[in-house]
């Protein structure tokens, strides 16, 4: 990276939104320094499925001159985001990762982008996803390390984000595919309560799961974006209409007393790595008395159930898709449609009870804390063969409640793994205010 742009690229997204608003920097300055950046570190990471650097550019210069003309700017005025390829885009391809759908160029934006344009925000590109936001390896490599995965399926935007190519990325979970490749490339990710942000134009694979999350550097960051994407369309029924959030203000904000963490062991607690498990371990003594462990039912199912419902509305949702490219799919994606074929309507509509079985599990846990503690991967990144374990994900999914990881763990090889701490569904601001009091607390120690 170029010396001249290291210590512009090192801020928040915060600082740098600041920084704009100001006339400090300009949007253009800024894009050039993320484009620079991507030049140098994209042969390696491999985290764009599309990028025109001079339709950002340009972006970014008509954004300065309405600054300079004293047009009101929006709360992402300047701020380069990354869109997972599954997003609609007008007159951008958006291709989902699929031979199929090569080409495809949206004559329309989705909700989402026409938020962004809205708040100002520069669109640089399309990220990666996987092949239908599915399990397939992309061709993204974990910045890290490129012989390690950077997980899926929002591969490409938490890839993006840690590699410092943009300060802000968006993304999707069905199962884990935000939290799990936020922890393991080293990043902040949020997948807000389900319904908070709208899903129009985005490749529905599981109406009942489908969530829109956020990838980005330091817990108010992911809360600004979140908060920006907040809203109802009425168009998208998961989506309902609420006040103003107003997360980063809350999620900014001092916490009125410490706050208590719950420990949980998740069932498959067991396949967690030796340093995941002694992490965790540590994470508990460091809190020392505002933290307990909480036996968690048992719920063993949990993964079939939730997998039972994504097959299912997979089979229905990427029925066209599969008419018209099932040939060109992986035997990953094929199998996971084929079986979702399978489902009898009986155990579909029984599943779908679970989240509000699960809901109800979980309040006595959330009455006596202010967030769940948990793993949110087995461990660091594995292979590049594989797009990782959704073990510690998929209940949080299913239970539609919030859930943000924490870059404060790194494995013995060095590479980042990621603390996920889940909050009551709705409760996203607190959520959020409650992470970035222990990012700031574990920072706090270590410096000490």
């Amino acid at each position: 990276m170029a010396h001249r742009h290291a210590d512009l690229l090192a801020l928040s997204a915060v600082a740098m939104r600041d920084r704009l608003a100001a006339g400090a920097i300009s949007a253009e300055t800024l894009v050039a320094a993320c484009l620079d950046r991507i030049a140098e570190a994209e042969p390696q990471v491999q985290a764009w499925a599309w990028l025109d650097g001079a339709a950002a550019l340009e972006q970014a210069r008509a954004l300065d001159r309405a600054r300079v003309a004293g047009r009101a700017i929006g709360p992402l005025h300047g701020l380069p985001v990354g869109l997972k390829d599954i997003i609609d885009t007008r007159g951008i391809p958006t291709e989902c990762g699929l031979a199929s759908e090569a080409g495809r160029v949206p004559s329309d934006d989705a909700w989402i982008v026409a938020r962004l344009k809205g708040a100002g925000a520069v669109i640089m590109g399309k990220t990666v996803t996987t092949e239908g936001a599915y399990l397939a390896p992309p061709k993204t490599r974990n910045p890290h390390n490129p012989a390690h995965t950077p997980g899926g399926s929002s591969s490409g935007s938490a890839a993006a984000v840690a590699a410092g190519m943009v300060p802000l990325a968006v993304g999707t979970q069905t199962g884990g595919s935000v939290i799990r490749p936020a922890a393991y490339c080293g990043v902040v990710g949020l997948k807000p309560s389900f319904g908070l942000i709208p899903r129009t134009g985005i490749l529905t694979q599981s109406p009942f799961l489908d969530t829109v999350g956020v990838f980005a550097r330091t817990v108010e960051d992911a809360a600004l974006l979140a908060g920006v994407l907040a809203g109802h369309d009425p168009a998208d029924t998961a989506t309902e209409p609420r006040a103003d959030p107003r997360l980063l203000d809350i999620a900014a904000a001092k916490a009125p007393v410490p706050p208590i963490f719950a420990v949980v062991r998740l069932p498959g607690y067991d396949s967690a790595d030796a340093d995941m498990r002694a992490a965790m371990e540590e994470l508990a003594e460091v809190l020392g008395e505002q933290c307990f462990d909480a036996p968690f039912p048992g719920f063993d199912e949990v993964a079939a159930i939730r997998a039972r419902i994504n097959f299912a509305e997979m089979a229905k949702c990427y029925y066209p898709l599969e008419r018209r490219g099932r040939d060109t799919m992986s035997d990953h994606l094929r199998g996971a449609i084929d079986e979702g074929k399978a489902v009898l309507a009986r155990d579909y509509l029984a599943a779908l009870d679970w989240r509000t079985v699960i809901n109800a599990a979980l309040d006595p846990i959330f009455n006596r804390c202010d967030a769940i503690l948990c793993p949110a991967a087995p461990g660091a990144a594995p292979g590049a063969e594989t797009t990782g374990s959704a073990i510690f994900n998929g209940i949080w999914t299913l239970a539609g409640v919030p859930t943000v990881t924490l870059p404060v763990f790194s494995a013995d090889n060095g590479l980042p793994m990621g603390l996920q701490l889940v909050g009551r569904r709705g409760d996203d601001a607190r959520l959020l205010r409650t992470a970035r009091w222990l990012a700031a607390h574990l920072e706090t120690l270590e410096r000490d």
